[in-house]
């Protein structure tokens, strides 16, 4: 099944080449994967992935391991963000 996978600031660049110049692909995920499964190939330093969505909903690091994500969704990913 297809899902939108994106990336943000400094954690763009763990995307595949066809995401160039953009923070987000389409990739084929089987059915009952989790955001631990999803984000495994990509090879994301853990403590950079700091906000996760699905959807817009935020999912606490204690959830990860087993939320599972369906056809269609936006699975979405931001590393802290220090401001000033």
């Amino acid at each position: 099944m297809k899902i939108t996978f994106k990336l943000y600031a400094s954690l763009a660049q763990h995307l595949p080449p066809e995401a160039a110049g953009g923070n987000a692909v389409q990739i084929d995920i089987a059915p009952q994967s989790t955001i631990a499964d999803i984000i495994a190939p990509f090879h994301l330093p853990m403590k950079l992935v700091h906000l996760v969505l699905i959807n817009g909903v935020y999912v606490g690091p204690e959830d990860r391991a087993t939320r599972t994500l369906n056809e269609g969704d936006v699975l979405a990913i931001w590393p802290p963000i220090a401001g000033g």
